[in-house]
Protein backbone atom coordinates (compact mmCIF):
# COMPACT_ATOMS: atom_id res chain seq x y z
CA UNK A 1 0.00 0.00 0.00
CA UNK A 2 1.43 3.07 -0.96
CA UNK A 3 1.30 6.39 1.20
CA UNK A 4 0.02 9.67 -1.02
CA UNK A 5 2.23 12.37 -0.79
CA UNK A 6 1.58 16.04 -2.53
CA UNK A 7 1.28 16.66 -6.32
CA UNK A 8 4.86 17.90 -7.32
CA UNK A 9 5.60 19.77 -10.91
CA UNK A 10 7.72 17.93 -13.07
CA UNK A 11 8.48 20.47 -15.83
CA UNK A 12 5.40 21.40 -16.23
CA UNK A 13 3.70 17.89 -15.62
CA UNK A 14 1.54 17.09 -12.68
CA UNK A 15 3.00 13.56 -11.05
CA UNK A 16 2.66 11.97 -7.46
CA UNK A 17 5.36 10.23 -5.91
CA UNK A 18 3.97 7.30 -4.02
CA UNK A 19 6.75 5.94 -1.00
CA UNK A 20 6.35 2.39 0.35
CA UNK A 21 6.12 1.38 3.81
CA UNK A 22 9.04 -1.34 2.94
CA UNK A 23 11.81 0.89 1.93
CA UNK A 24 12.35 4.24 0.93
CA UNK A 25 12.12 3.87 -2.73
CA UNK A 26 10.24 6.82 -4.37
CA UNK A 27 8.34 6.18 -8.10
CA UNK A 28 7.68 9.22 -10.11
CA UNK A 29 4.08 8.03 -12.12
CA UNK A 30 2.35 10.35 -14.77
CA UNK A 31 6.51 11.89 -15.83
CA UNK A 32 6.17 11.27 -19.53
CA UNK A 33 8.23 14.63 -20.58
CA UNK A 34 10.12 15.46 -22.95
CA UNK A 35 12.93 18.54 -22.09
CA UNK A 36 13.41 19.95 -25.68
CA UNK A 37 11.93 21.57 -29.04
CA UNK A 38 8.91 23.57 -28.20
CA UNK A 39 7.68 21.11 -25.00
CA UNK A 40 10.81 22.70 -23.17
CA UNK A 41 9.87 26.39 -24.04
CA UNK A 42 6.64 26.48 -23.06
CA UNK A 43 7.62 24.89 -20.07
CA UNK A 44 10.52 27.71 -19.32
CA UNK A 45 8.02 30.53 -20.53
CA UNK A 46 4.35 30.10 -19.25
CA UNK A 47 4.07 29.16 -14.96
CA UNK A 48 3.64 25.77 -14.75
CA UNK A 49 2.69 25.59 -10.86
CA UNK A 50 -0.78 27.43 -12.45
CA UNK A 51 -0.90 25.46 -15.85
CA UNK A 52 0.90 22.58 -15.42
CA UNK A 53 -2.53 20.19 -16.35
CA UNK A 54 -3.03 22.56 -19.59
CA UNK A 55 0.62 22.05 -20.82
CA UNK A 56 0.17 18.33 -20.32
CA UNK A 57 -3.37 18.06 -21.89
CA UNK A 58 -2.08 20.53 -24.66
CA UNK A 59 0.98 18.34 -25.43
CA UNK A 60 -0.75 15.20 -25.63
CA UNK A 61 -3.59 16.93 -27.20
CA UNK A 62 -0.58 17.96 -30.06
CA UNK A 63 0.12 14.03 -30.05
CA UNK A 64 -3.37 12.99 -30.77
CA UNK A 65 -4.02 15.66 -33.35
CA UNK A 66 -0.59 14.24 -35.65
CA UNK A 67 -2.35 11.01 -35.07
CA UNK A 68 -6.11 11.20 -35.98
CA UNK A 69 -4.91 13.31 -38.68
CA UNK A 70 -3.02 10.38 -40.05
CA UNK A 71 -5.93 8.36 -39.28
CA UNK A 72 -8.47 10.40 -41.32
CA UNK A 73 -6.49 10.57 -44.26
CA UNK A 74 -5.23 7.26 -44.33
CA UNK A 75 -9.14 6.15 -44.00
CA UNK A 76 -10.27 8.87 -46.13
CA UNK A 77 -7.77 6.90 -48.64
CA UNK A 78 -8.80 3.42 -48.13
CA UNK A 79 -12.63 4.81 -49.01
CA UNK A 80 -11.61 6.24 -51.91
CA UNK A 81 -9.58 3.17 -53.03
CA UNK A 82 -12.39 1.29 -52.83
CA UNK A 83 -14.33 3.77 -54.48
CA UNK A 84 -13.02 4.46 -57.37
CA UNK A 85 -11.95 1.30 -57.94
CA UNK A 86 -14.86 -1.14 -56.83
CA UNK A 87 -17.92 1.43 -57.13
CA UNK A 88 -19.90 3.07 -54.66
CA UNK A 89 -21.82 0.23 -53.66
CA UNK A 90 -18.77 -1.47 -52.65
CA UNK A 91 -18.23 1.41 -50.34
CA UNK A 92 -21.69 1.25 -48.76
CA UNK A 93 -21.54 -2.62 -48.50
CA UNK A 94 -18.13 -2.52 -46.71
CA UNK A 95 -18.41 0.40 -44.46
CA UNK A 96 -21.51 -1.59 -42.85
CA UNK A 97 -19.20 -4.21 -42.09
CA UNK A 98 -16.32 -2.24 -40.92
CA UNK A 99 -18.70 -0.38 -39.19
CA UNK A 100 -20.48 -3.08 -37.60
CA UNK A 101 -16.89 -4.69 -35.92
CA UNK A 102 -16.46 -1.25 -34.50
CA UNK A 103 -19.46 -0.91 -32.91
CA UNK A 104 -19.89 -4.36 -31.81
CA UNK A 105 -16.15 -3.72 -30.42
CA UNK A 106 -17.70 -0.61 -28.67
CA UNK A 107 -20.32 -2.91 -26.71
CA UNK A 108 -17.82 -5.99 -26.18
CA UNK A 109 -15.10 -4.83 -24.60
CA UNK A 110 -17.75 -3.96 -21.35
CA UNK A 111 -17.06 -0.57 -21.11
CA UNK A 112 -13.48 -1.29 -19.87
CA UNK A 113 -11.89 0.88 -21.91
CA UNK A 114 -12.96 3.62 -19.90
CA UNK A 115 -12.89 1.76 -16.33
CA UNK A 116 -9.20 1.30 -17.30
CA UNK A 117 -8.70 5.34 -18.06
CA UNK A 118 -10.54 6.18 -15.12
CA UNK A 119 -9.22 3.62 -12.47
CA UNK A 120 -5.52 3.67 -13.22
CA UNK A 121 -5.84 7.89 -13.16
CA UNK A 122 -7.37 7.73 -10.01
CA UNK A 123 -4.73 5.10 -8.31
CA UNK A 124 -1.65 6.91 -9.90
CA UNK A 125 -3.30 10.13 -8.12
CA UNK A 126 -3.62 8.40 -4.68
CA UNK A 127 0.13 7.34 -5.12
CA UNK A 128 -0.80 3.43 -5.27
CA UNK A 129 0.54 2.74 -8.81
CA UNK A 130 1.29 -0.81 -8.14
CA UNK A 131 -2.47 -1.55 -8.29
CA UNK A 132 -2.77 -0.59 -11.90
CA UNK A 133 -1.46 -3.92 -13.22
CA UNK A 134 -4.24 -5.58 -10.88
CA UNK A 135 -6.74 -3.88 -12.14
CA UNK A 136 -5.64 -4.52 -16.22
CA UNK A 137 -5.41 -7.91 -15.62
CA UNK A 138 -9.37 -7.92 -14.38
CA UNK A 139 -10.72 -5.38 -16.77
CA UNK A 140 -8.79 -7.29 -20.11
CA UNK A 141 -9.61 -10.74 -18.52
CA UNK A 142 -14.15 -9.09 -18.80
CA UNK A 143 -13.14 -7.98 -22.25
CA UNK A 144 -11.78 -10.60 -23.90
CA UNK A 145 -14.60 -13.12 -22.57
CA UNK A 146 -17.51 -11.00 -23.23
CA UNK A 147 -16.00 -10.40 -26.86
CA UNK A 148 -15.40 -13.75 -27.77
CA UNK A 149 -18.92 -14.81 -27.14
CA UNK A 150 -20.16 -12.09 -29.32
CA UNK A 151 -17.73 -12.88 -32.11
CA UNK A 152 -18.74 -16.44 -32.43
CA UNK A 153 -22.22 -15.27 -32.57
CA UNK A 154 -21.37 -13.09 -35.17
CA UNK A 155 -19.50 -15.50 -37.27
CA UNK A 156 -22.59 -17.90 -37.43
CA UNK A 157 -24.67 -15.17 -37.87
CA UNK A 158 -22.32 -13.63 -40.84
CA UNK A 159 -24.84 -14.64 -43.75
CA UNK A 160 -28.53 -13.41 -42.11
CA UNK A 161 -26.67 -10.29 -41.33
CA UNK A 162 -25.00 -10.05 -45.36
CA UNK A 163 -29.30 -10.55 -46.18
CA UNK A 164 -30.12 -7.98 -43.63
CA UNK A 165 -28.34 -5.59 -44.79
CA UNK A 166 -28.98 -6.48 -48.39
CA UNK A 167 -25.65 -7.51 -50.00
CA UNK A 168 -25.27 -11.69 -49.81
CA UNK A 169 -22.27 -11.93 -51.97
CA UNK A 170 -19.88 -9.30 -50.37
CA UNK A 171 -21.88 -9.50 -47.24
CA UNK A 172 -20.83 -12.48 -45.91
CA UNK A 173 -16.92 -13.04 -45.85
CA UNK A 174 -17.15 -8.90 -44.96
CA UNK A 175 -18.90 -9.86 -42.05
CA UNK A 176 -16.77 -12.71 -40.97
CA UNK A 177 -13.82 -11.18 -41.27
CA UNK A 178 -15.74 -8.40 -38.71
CA UNK A 179 -16.33 -11.21 -35.90
CA UNK A 180 -12.98 -12.33 -36.35
CA UNK A 181 -11.59 -9.05 -35.42
CA UNK A 182 -13.74 -8.48 -32.04
CA UNK A 183 -11.91 -9.76 -29.72
CA UNK A 184 -8.99 -7.72 -31.22
CA UNK A 185 -10.80 -4.42 -31.16
CA UNK A 186 -11.50 -5.49 -27.51
CA UNK A 187 -8.24 -6.11 -25.99
CA UNK A 188 -6.36 -3.03 -27.89
CA UNK A 189 -8.85 -0.48 -26.52
CA UNK A 190 -8.38 -1.79 -22.75
CA UNK A 191 -5.34 -1.86 -22.64
CA UNK A 192 -4.62 1.84 -24.74
CA UNK A 193 -6.78 3.37 -21.88
CA UNK A 194 -4.82 2.26 -19.41
CA UNK A 195 -1.80 3.84 -20.96
CA UNK A 196 -4.56 6.61 -20.97
CA UNK A 197 -4.75 6.32 -17.71
CA UNK A 198 -1.25 7.09 -17.16
CA UNK A 199 -1.70 10.48 -18.77
CA UNK A 200 0.49 8.93 -21.41
CA UNK A 201 -0.74 9.91 -25.33
CA UNK A 202 2.04 8.49 -27.83
CA UNK A 203 0.36 4.97 -27.95
CA UNK A 204 -2.67 5.73 -28.87
CA UNK A 205 -0.62 8.07 -31.53
CA UNK A 206 1.32 4.90 -32.53
CA UNK A 207 -0.84 2.42 -32.65
CA UNK A 208 -4.64 3.11 -32.65
CA UNK A 209 -4.76 6.27 -34.77
CA UNK A 210 -1.79 6.24 -36.88
CA UNK A 211 -0.81 2.08 -36.75
CA UNK A 212 -3.95 1.00 -37.62
CA UNK A 213 -5.12 2.89 -40.55
CA UNK A 214 -2.07 2.59 -42.50
CA UNK A 215 -1.65 -1.02 -41.65
CA UNK A 216 -5.50 -0.97 -43.20
CA UNK A 217 -4.25 0.16 -46.22
CA UNK A 218 -0.94 -2.40 -46.76
CA UNK A 219 -3.71 -5.20 -45.87
CA UNK A 220 -6.31 -4.47 -47.89
CA UNK A 221 -6.10 -6.83 -50.33
CA UNK A 222 -6.01 -10.16 -47.97
CA UNK A 223 -7.30 -10.13 -44.37
CA UNK A 224 -6.82 -6.72 -43.27
CA UNK A 225 -9.63 -6.77 -41.27
CA UNK A 226 -8.40 -9.36 -38.54
CA UNK A 227 -4.67 -8.85 -39.13
CA UNK A 228 -4.84 -4.70 -38.39
CA UNK A 229 -6.21 -5.16 -35.17
CA UNK A 230 -3.80 -8.23 -34.20
CA UNK A 231 -1.08 -6.28 -34.32
CA UNK A 232 -2.47 -3.33 -32.79
CA UNK A 233 -3.31 -5.67 -29.84
CA UNK A 234 0.24 -7.14 -29.93
CA UNK A 235 1.44 -3.24 -29.49
CA UNK A 236 -0.96 -1.97 -27.01
CA UNK A 237 -0.26 -4.67 -24.61
CA UNK A 238 3.64 -4.30 -25.23
CA UNK A 239 3.31 -0.48 -24.57
CA UNK A 240 1.12 -1.14 -21.19
CA UNK A 241 3.85 -4.04 -19.84
CA UNK A 242 6.54 -1.73 -20.65
CA UNK A 243 5.57 1.22 -18.76
CA UNK A 244 4.22 -0.54 -15.62
CA UNK A 245 6.97 -2.89 -15.49
CA UNK A 246 8.61 -0.98 -12.78
CA UNK A 247 5.68 -0.26 -10.33
CA UNK A 248 5.71 -2.34 -7.12
CA UNK A 249 2.95 -5.24 -7.29
CA UNK A 250 -0.01 -3.80 -4.73
CA UNK A 251 -3.15 -6.39 -3.57
CA UNK A 252 -6.30 -5.23 -5.10
CA UNK A 253 -8.78 -3.00 -2.85
CA UNK A 254 -11.71 -5.14 -1.84
CA UNK A 255 -14.55 -5.50 -4.41
CA UNK A 256 -11.89 -4.49 -7.13
CA UNK A 257 -13.48 -7.04 -9.12
CA UNK A 258 -16.99 -6.27 -8.62
CA UNK A 259 -16.76 -2.17 -9.19
CA UNK A 260 -15.04 -2.84 -12.80
CA UNK A 261 -18.46 -4.88 -13.10
CA UNK A 262 -21.13 -2.09 -11.61
CA UNK A 263 -19.28 0.39 -13.82
CA UNK A 264 -18.61 -1.55 -17.14
CA UNK A 265 -22.44 -3.03 -16.67
CA UNK A 266 -24.01 0.31 -18.40
CA UNK A 267 -20.98 1.47 -20.32
CA UNK A 268 -21.88 -1.75 -22.03
CA UNK A 269 -24.82 -0.81 -23.80
CA UNK A 270 -24.02 2.95 -23.67
CA UNK A 271 -20.99 2.15 -25.85
CA UNK A 272 -23.29 0.23 -27.97
CA UNK A 273 -25.55 2.80 -28.28
CA UNK A 274 -22.76 5.84 -28.47
CA UNK A 275 -21.59 3.92 -31.19
CA UNK A 276 -24.75 3.32 -33.16
CA UNK A 277 -25.80 7.01 -32.76
CA UNK A 278 -23.80 8.28 -35.50
CA UNK A 279 -25.23 5.19 -37.52
CA UNK A 280 -28.18 4.17 -37.02
CA UNK A 281 -29.57 7.19 -39.51
CA UNK A 282 -27.31 5.04 -41.83
CA UNK A 283 -28.71 1.29 -41.27
CA UNK A 284 -32.03 2.90 -41.59
CA UNK A 285 -31.69 4.41 -44.87
CA UNK A 286 -29.75 1.00 -46.36
CA UNK A 287 -33.39 -0.13 -45.98
CA UNK A 288 -34.52 2.80 -48.23
CA UNK A 289 -32.26 3.98 -50.92
CA UNK A 290 -29.95 2.14 -53.59
CA UNK A 291 -26.62 0.75 -52.68
CA UNK A 292 -25.35 3.95 -54.56
CA UNK A 293 -26.77 6.43 -52.77
CA UNK A 294 -25.70 4.33 -49.57
CA UNK A 295 -22.39 4.93 -50.77
CA UNK A 296 -22.71 8.56 -51.50
CA UNK A 297 -23.96 9.04 -47.93
CA UNK A 298 -21.77 7.24 -46.50
CA UNK A 299 -19.10 9.39 -47.52
CA UNK A 300 -20.69 12.65 -46.24
CA UNK A 301 -21.08 10.66 -42.90
CA UNK A 302 -17.20 10.34 -42.71
CA UNK A 303 -16.60 13.79 -44.34
CA UNK A 304 -18.98 15.37 -41.32
CA UNK A 305 -17.20 13.32 -38.96
CA UNK A 306 -13.85 14.90 -39.41
CA UNK A 307 -15.19 18.12 -38.22
CA UNK A 308 -14.53 16.05 -34.40
CA UNK A 309 -10.91 15.81 -34.77
CA UNK A 310 -9.72 18.16 -32.54
CA UNK A 311 -12.72 16.89 -29.56
CA UNK A 312 -11.36 13.52 -30.15
CA UNK A 313 -8.30 14.38 -29.39
CA UNK A 314 -8.83 16.43 -26.66
CA UNK A 315 -11.24 13.71 -25.02
CA UNK A 316 -9.02 11.29 -25.09
CA UNK A 317 -6.54 13.46 -22.93
CA UNK A 318 -8.55 15.24 -20.76
CA UNK A 319 -10.40 12.39 -19.43
CA UNK A 320 -7.68 10.96 -17.33
CA UNK A 321 -7.48 14.84 -15.93
CA UNK A 322 -11.12 14.40 -15.13
CA UNK A 323 -11.29 11.12 -13.08
CA UNK A 324 -8.33 12.56 -10.94
CA UNK A 325 -9.36 15.95 -10.17
CA UNK A 326 -13.02 14.98 -9.58
CA UNK A 327 -11.62 12.21 -6.78
CA UNK A 328 -9.33 15.12 -5.33
CA UNK A 329 -12.49 17.77 -5.23
CA UNK A 330 -10.29 20.29 -7.08
CA UNK A 331 -13.99 21.53 -8.99
CA UNK A 332 -12.51 25.04 -9.36
CA UNK A 333 -9.67 23.80 -11.59
CA UNK A 334 -11.63 20.91 -13.39
CA UNK A 335 -14.31 24.20 -14.47
CA UNK A 336 -11.24 26.10 -15.47
CA UNK A 337 -10.06 23.16 -17.88
CA UNK A 338 -13.13 22.72 -19.20
CA UNK A 339 -13.69 26.32 -20.33
CA UNK A 340 -10.00 26.47 -21.76
CA UNK A 341 -10.40 23.54 -23.59
CA UNK A 342 -13.76 23.33 -25.14
CA UNK A 343 -12.77 26.72 -26.74
CA UNK A 344 -9.76 25.11 -28.20
CA UNK A 345 -11.61 22.52 -29.64
CA UNK A 346 -13.99 24.98 -30.98
CA UNK A 347 -11.30 26.98 -32.30
CA UNK A 348 -9.84 24.38 -34.16
CA UNK A 349 -12.30 23.06 -35.13
CA UNK A 350 -14.10 26.24 -37.07
CA UNK A 351 -11.50 25.96 -40.18
CA UNK A 352 -12.42 22.31 -40.90
CA UNK A 353 -16.39 23.82 -39.92
CA UNK A 354 -15.56 26.47 -42.64
CA UNK A 355 -14.37 24.51 -45.42
CA UNK A 356 -17.14 21.57 -45.46
CA UNK A 357 -20.07 24.68 -45.60
CA UNK A 358 -18.53 26.91 -48.02
CA UNK A 359 -16.75 23.56 -50.14
CA UNK A 360 -18.83 20.21 -49.63
CA UNK A 361 -19.23 20.21 -53.53
CA UNK A 362 -15.59 19.98 -54.14
CA UNK A 363 -14.72 18.06 -50.87
CA UNK A 364 -16.85 14.81 -52.01
CA UNK A 365 -15.51 15.17 -55.74
CA UNK A 366 -12.72 13.52 -53.74
CA UNK A 367 -14.64 10.47 -53.74
CA UNK A 368 -15.92 10.41 -57.22
CA UNK A 369 -17.72 12.43 -59.63
CA UNK A 370 -20.93 10.95 -58.43
CA UNK A 371 -20.76 11.51 -54.65
CA UNK A 372 -21.58 15.66 -55.31
CA UNK A 373 -24.89 14.26 -54.96
CA UNK A 374 -24.28 14.58 -50.93
CA UNK A 375 -23.64 18.09 -49.95
CA UNK A 376 -27.37 18.54 -48.78
CA UNK A 377 -27.00 15.22 -46.93
CA UNK A 378 -22.89 16.39 -45.79
CA UNK A 379 -24.37 20.35 -44.57
CA UNK A 380 -26.85 19.23 -42.38
CA UNK A 381 -25.04 17.02 -40.40
CA UNK A 382 -22.77 19.46 -39.85
CA UNK A 383 -25.42 20.86 -38.10
CA UNK A 384 -25.41 18.01 -35.47
CA UNK A 385 -21.40 17.69 -35.36
CA UNK A 386 -21.16 21.61 -34.77
CA UNK A 387 -23.42 21.31 -31.69
CA UNK A 388 -21.44 18.50 -30.62
CA UNK A 389 -17.86 19.99 -31.10
CA UNK A 390 -19.33 23.45 -29.43
CA UNK A 391 -20.24 21.53 -25.84
CA UNK A 392 -17.11 20.10 -25.83
CA UNK A 393 -16.13 17.04 -23.70
CA UNK A 394 -19.23 16.74 -21.78
CA UNK A 395 -19.71 13.17 -22.45
CA UNK A 396 -16.35 11.99 -21.60
CA UNK A 397 -17.11 13.80 -18.23
CA UNK A 398 -20.17 12.42 -17.15
CA UNK A 399 -18.70 8.87 -17.77
CA UNK A 400 -15.04 9.92 -16.12
CA UNK A 401 -17.05 10.78 -12.64
CA UNK A 402 -18.05 7.84 -12.33
CA UNK A 403 -22.02 8.59 -14.18
CA UNK A 404 -22.23 6.11 -16.22
CA UNK A 405 -25.76 5.19 -15.14
CA UNK A 406 -27.32 8.46 -16.67
CA UNK A 407 -24.97 8.45 -19.56
CA UNK A 408 -26.55 4.85 -20.46
CA UNK A 409 -29.69 6.49 -20.03
CA UNK A 410 -28.59 9.51 -22.98
CA UNK A 411 -27.46 7.20 -25.19
CA UNK A 412 -30.60 5.49 -24.74
CA UNK A 413 -33.30 7.81 -25.55
CA UNK A 414 -30.80 9.30 -28.30
CA UNK A 415 -30.49 5.62 -29.99
CA UNK A 416 -34.66 5.39 -29.77
CA UNK A 417 -34.88 9.11 -31.25
CA UNK A 418 -32.48 8.40 -33.73
CA UNK A 419 -34.06 5.50 -34.80
CA UNK A 420 -37.79 6.75 -34.33
CA UNK A 421 -36.95 9.81 -36.85
CA UNK A 422 -34.63 8.02 -39.40
CA UNK A 423 -37.99 5.61 -39.87
CA UNK A 424 -39.94 8.45 -40.28
CA UNK A 425 -37.78 10.65 -42.60
CA UNK A 426 -35.48 8.30 -44.71
CA UNK A 427 -38.62 6.52 -45.90
CA UNK A 428 -40.16 9.89 -47.61
CA UNK A 429 -36.70 11.86 -47.95
CA UNK A 430 -34.07 9.13 -48.61
CA UNK A 431 -30.49 10.31 -46.97
CA UNK A 432 -31.67 13.80 -46.09
CA UNK A 433 -34.01 12.04 -43.67
CA UNK A 434 -31.65 10.03 -42.72
CA UNK A 435 -29.09 13.14 -42.05
CA UNK A 436 -31.63 15.23 -40.50
CA UNK A 437 -32.74 12.39 -37.82
CA UNK A 438 -29.09 12.33 -37.05
CA UNK A 439 -28.72 16.34 -36.44
CA UNK A 440 -31.31 16.71 -34.20
CA UNK A 441 -30.08 13.46 -32.02
CA UNK A 442 -26.55 14.84 -31.58
CA UNK A 443 -28.40 18.53 -30.75
CA UNK A 444 -30.45 17.12 -28.14
CA UNK A 445 -28.23 14.50 -26.33
CA UNK A 446 -25.02 16.95 -26.20
CA UNK A 447 -28.02 19.30 -24.67
CA UNK A 448 -29.08 16.46 -21.91
CA UNK A 449 -25.25 16.28 -21.06
CA UNK A 450 -24.55 19.81 -20.36
CA UNK A 451 -27.84 19.37 -17.66
CA UNK A 452 -26.44 16.63 -16.30
CA UNK A 453 -22.87 18.11 -16.00
CA UNK A 454 -23.92 20.79 -14.56
CA UNK A 455 -26.24 19.20 -11.92
CA UNK A 456 -23.99 16.74 -10.64
CA UNK A 457 -20.44 18.34 -11.32
CA UNK A 458 -21.39 21.79 -11.25
CA UNK A 459 -19.55 23.05 -14.48
CA UNK A 460 -19.84 24.32 -17.72
CA UNK A 461 -17.79 25.64 -20.72
CA UNK A 462 -18.79 28.87 -21.70
CA UNK A 463 -17.44 31.97 -20.56
CA UNK A 464 -17.57 35.29 -22.12
CA UNK A 465 -14.10 34.61 -24.02
CA UNK A 466 -16.23 31.79 -25.95
CA UNK A 467 -18.27 34.23 -28.26
CA UNK A 468 -15.11 36.13 -29.24
CA UNK A 469 -14.64 32.96 -31.96
CA UNK A 470 -17.34 34.71 -33.73
CA UNK A 471 -14.91 37.46 -35.21
CA UNK A 472 -12.27 34.93 -36.61
CA UNK A 473 -15.07 32.50 -37.83
CA UNK A 474 -17.00 35.82 -39.35
CA UNK A 475 -13.97 36.58 -41.47
CA UNK A 476 -12.31 33.35 -42.22
CA UNK A 477 -15.61 32.07 -43.51
CA UNK A 478 -16.05 35.63 -45.48
CA UNK A 479 -12.42 35.53 -47.53
CA UNK A 480 -13.42 31.67 -47.89
CA UNK A 481 -16.60 32.53 -50.26
CA UNK A 482 -15.48 34.86 -51.58
CA UNK A 483 -12.38 33.30 -53.06
CA UNK A 484 -14.86 30.29 -53.88
CA UNK A 485 -17.10 32.43 -56.13
CA UNK A 486 -13.79 33.50 -57.97
CA UNK A 487 -12.81 29.61 -58.99
CA UNK A 488 -16.12 27.75 -58.74
CA UNK A 489 -15.94 27.90 -62.74
CA UNK A 490 -12.55 26.41 -62.79
CA UNK A 491 -10.56 23.21 -61.79
CA UNK A 492 -12.27 21.76 -58.64
CA UNK A 493 -9.15 20.61 -56.47
CA UNK A 494 -8.12 24.27 -56.98
CA UNK A 495 -10.78 25.59 -55.82
CA UNK A 496 -10.76 24.00 -52.81
CA UNK A 497 -7.53 24.06 -51.91
CA UNK A 498 -6.74 27.73 -52.60
CA UNK A 499 -10.38 28.47 -51.01
CA UNK A 500 -9.47 26.62 -48.23
CA UNK A 501 -5.88 27.78 -47.46
CA UNK A 502 -6.89 31.24 -48.06
CA UNK A 503 -9.66 31.37 -45.54
CA UNK A 504 -7.77 29.30 -42.77
CA UNK A 505 -4.91 32.30 -43.28
CA UNK A 506 -7.27 34.78 -42.63
CA UNK A 507 -9.31 33.03 -39.51
CA UNK A 508 -5.80 32.18 -37.77
CA UNK A 509 -4.72 36.31 -38.11
CA UNK A 510 -7.55 37.11 -36.90
CA UNK A 511 -7.66 34.69 -33.99
CA UNK A 512 -4.55 35.66 -32.31
CA UNK A 513 -5.69 39.25 -33.00
CA UNK A 514 -9.20 39.57 -31.31
CA UNK A 515 -9.86 35.80 -30.95
CA UNK A 516 -7.83 34.73 -27.68
CA UNK A 517 -8.29 35.58 -23.98
CA UNK A 518 -5.97 37.77 -23.10
CA UNK A 519 -3.90 35.35 -21.08
CA UNK A 520 -3.49 32.99 -24.63
CA UNK A 521 -2.27 36.23 -26.13
CA UNK A 522 0.41 36.93 -23.30
CA UNK A 523 1.53 33.24 -22.92
CA UNK A 524 2.07 32.97 -27.03
CA UNK A 525 4.27 36.46 -27.24
CA UNK A 526 6.10 34.92 -24.07
CA UNK A 527 6.81 31.93 -25.97
CA UNK A 528 7.60 33.72 -29.07
CA UNK A 529 9.49 35.95 -27.45
CA UNK A 530 12.12 33.52 -25.92
CA UNK A 531 11.89 31.69 -29.36
CA UNK A 532 13.55 34.76 -30.85
CA UNK A 533 15.70 35.50 -27.98
CA UNK A 534 17.06 31.63 -28.44
CA UNK A 535 17.46 32.26 -31.95
CA UNK A 536 19.23 35.54 -31.77
CA UNK A 537 21.41 33.75 -29.15
CA UNK A 538 22.41 31.02 -31.70
CA UNK A 539 23.82 33.65 -34.15
CA UNK A 540 27.40 33.85 -34.42
CA UNK A 541 28.84 37.80 -33.88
Amino acid sequence: MGERLPHVDLGGHRGAIAKSHHGSRSIVVGSDISKGGVRGRLNAALPAERLGDHLRILSGTGQNIVGLAVYVVASLGTNILISRRLGAAALGVITLATQFAFVAGAATRFGMDMATVRTVAIDVGRGEPGRVRGVMARASAIAAIASGVVAVAVFLAAPGLARAFGSRVLGKPAFQAAALALPFVALCQVYLGGTRGLKIMRHTLFIYWAGQPVAWIALLVGGWAVAQTVLATIAAWFAWRRKTARYPATPPPPGELRDLLGYGAPRAPAALLGQLLFWTDYFVASRYVTSQTLGVYAAAVRVSQALVLFLIAVNYMFSPFVADLHERGERVQLDALYKALTRWIVAGSLPILLTLLVLPGPVLLVFGGSFATGTTALRILLVGQTVNVATGSVGFILIMVGRTGWDLMVYLGSFLLDFALAVLLASHLGTTGAAIAQAVTLAASNGVRLYLVWRFVHIQPFDRHYARLAIPATAGGGVMVAVHLALRHGAWPVDLLVSALAGAAVYAAVLVWVGLAPAERAAISRVLGRRRKETSGARPE
